[in-house]
């Protein structure tokens, strides 16, 4: 692993626990054993490293996501988006200091400011919708999905999964025994029973 990508992983995981904020570059130096000159080799400052992390925060989801889409082989929609929720499920349990970094309070504030950080957020958040809408227009095409409005669907169905993860990343609540009924809730969406 280069230097550079040993201190983007430091840096992934100090800001994904103690936030923007609460994370020093004295921390980062220390945990990466890098100088901070080599640090600021990389990285312009501190708000130039967030922006780095969140990039490959963005790269790293997504293309799992294109990649799991492009081999699972699903035979319907329905199926299309349940496999996609048990994948974001699954996705954020190993990738964790990934999504606890997309959950903190810090990203979206910046963005309020910072275009280049809302291209970011807004970059994962509508590659994510636009997968569970992709599988619910295939299911209403092959019928079984029965909704009239896949991208409010879509939206809905990431708000609640994205909710559990929460749950489950914030250690307020095991995801896992949640499974059940949460894909139960979204077949219920998705199918109108």
């Amino acid at each position: 692993m280069s230097k550079k990508n040993a201190i983007l992983a430091a840096a992934t995981h100090l800001f994904s626990r103690n936030g923007f904020k609460e994370t020093s570059m004295s921390e980062l130096t220390r945990i990466t054993g890098a100088a901070g000159g080599t640090i600021f080799h990389h990285f312009k400052n501190k708000e130039d490293l967030f922006l780095n992390i969140l990039k490959n925060v963005q790269e790293t989801i997504l293309s799992a996501f294109r990649e799991h889409k492009e081999t699972a082989g699903y035979k319907n929609g329905i199926e299309m988006v349940e496999g996609v929720i048990t994948f974001y499920l699954d996705l954020a349990g190993v990738i964790e200091d990934q999504f606890l970094l997309l959950h903190r309070h810090y990203p979206y504030q910046m963005a309020e400011t910072n275009t280049v950080c809302r291209s970011y957020l807004e970059s994962v958040h509508n590659g994510l919708l636009d997968i569970f809408e992709e599988g619910i227009s295939i299911g209403i095409e092959d019928g079984s999905v029965k909704v009239k409005s896949p991208r409010n669907t879509a939206m809905v169905l990431f708000a609640m999964v994205d909710g559990v993860v929460r749950l489950n990343t914030y250690n307020l609540y095991h995801a896992g025994s949640l499974y059940n009924d949460l894909m139960a809730s979204c077949r219920k969406i998705l199918t109108n029973e």
